[in-house]
């Protein structure tokens, strides 16, 4: 039977399994942590993601991202007119649209920030690095905490530093693998402090000890987001608050590691060990049950315009019960089902760009011989 969210006028249930495929086929992390999300958050958040990856795709792959992006925009136009085109991710975010009022702005913001990734925009000093993040990153953030029911600017200014305290990590662990695709995410001011020419670099991307001290600073830039964040976490409907706990301290987890190994992210991958992931399993829940607190509603200037298009369009926000006893038991059972999960995917995803190593070194072997 449908969700209340899904408009059988706008969707279907096999426009929502689409877009569970996709999301299989995408970010091991979301995928992992959506099943700590309740029904209702859960469903509604692989739409809105599947629209994403497509989007992010569409972009990344097309010969002109400039046309690409125009494309896209006419499809939310179609979209937010609730006459969505014949696709199925289309038609899921067009119930999500419809039945949760997420602002535009949102979705603008975050198909502005896949152009600048594929027009290799490269980013001055941290406050370009944070209005990149702002919109791949806190544009999820600000959305999910639409689909939870939570439009306060206390709450929406705290989802916005976790998902741009994530992507930071993000950039921190694939310095190495971004430079090889001839893009830098690093604030180009803290390389020269380091006596780093930024172009230079790039062109033969190596590790150095000045290097890692860049790194050590984007991670410690992190650090001090995802502080902020657990704040809003606290603000948060209980049975959400262990999916996106396991997304922030497994994410903040990834720069712990990283530090572990020097900051070394040209040579290595972060990858966090299976038994340090099982350790995590008391703070994601205890952290779950702190009360929340009545801090300021302080922002970063980067992400102002997403708090401010979440507050416009007013929504209330909807309560929910508390969950005591047995249901934090289910909730306990569920962390540790993820956290396998994660592992799982982890070893799959390792198996795969093995793989894909493997070939390309064929590949060279043969054009060698």
């Amino acid at each position: 039977m449908p969700q209340s969210w899904l408009d059988p006028q706008l969707a279907t249930p096999a426009d929502l399994a689409a877009c569970r495929d996709l999301l299989c086929g995408g970010s091991r992390s979301f995928y992992a942590a959506s099943f700590l999300l309740p029904r209702r958050v859960h469903e509604p958040a692989t739409a809105l993601y599947a629209f994403c990856r497509v989007a992010d795709d569409e972009i990344d792959l097309a010969d002109c991202s400039a046309e690409a992006l125009g494309r896209l925009q006419v499809r939310l136009d179609h979209i937010y007119a609730g006459q969505p085109d014949p696709i199925p991710a289309d038609r899921a975010l067009a119930a999500v649209v419809a039945h949760f009022d997420l602002p535009r702005a949102l979705l603008d913001a975050l198909l502005e920030g896949f152009a600048w990734d594929a027009a290799g925009r490269r980013y001055p000093d941290l406050s370009s690095v944070y209005a990149y993040s702002a919109r791949v990153a806190g544009t999820v953030g600000a959305m999910m905490a639409v689909l939870m029911g939570e439009r306060s600017p206390a709450v929406t200014a705290r989802a916005c530093d976790l998902g741009v305290a994530m992507q930071l990590t993000n950039i921190a662990r694939d310095v190495g693998e971004d430079a090889r695709n001839g893009r830098l995410y690093l604030p180009e001011d803290w390389l020269r402090d380091e006596g780093i020419d930024p172009d230079a670099w790039l062109a033969k991307p190596v590790y150095s000890p000045a290097l890692a001290r860049v790194v050590r600073r984007l991670l410690q830039a992190a650090d001090q987001l995802y502080a902020q964040a657990d704040e809003g976490i606290a603000g948060l409907p209980l049975t959400c608050r262990p999916g996106i706990n396991a997304a922030r301290f497994l994410y903040a987890e990834i720069g712990r590691e990283l530090e572990r190994q020097g900051c070394d992210s040209i040579s290595r991958r972060a990858v966090v060990p299976a038994g340090r992931k099982a350790q995590l399993l008391m703070r994601i829940l205890g952290t779950a049950l702190v009360p929340a607190g009545c801090g300021a509603i302080l922002s970063l200037p980067e992400t102002r315009f997403l708090i401010e298009a979440i507050a416009t369009a007013g929504c209330p926000a909807q309560s929910e019960p508390a969950l005591t006893g047995p249901g934090l038991g289910r909730i306990e059972g569920k962390v540790v089902w993820v956290l396998d999960l994660f592992e799982r995917l982890e070893r799959r995803d390792q198996e795969r760009r093995a793989a894909l190593e493997n070939a390309r070194a064929e590949v060279a072997a043969a054009l060698l011989g």
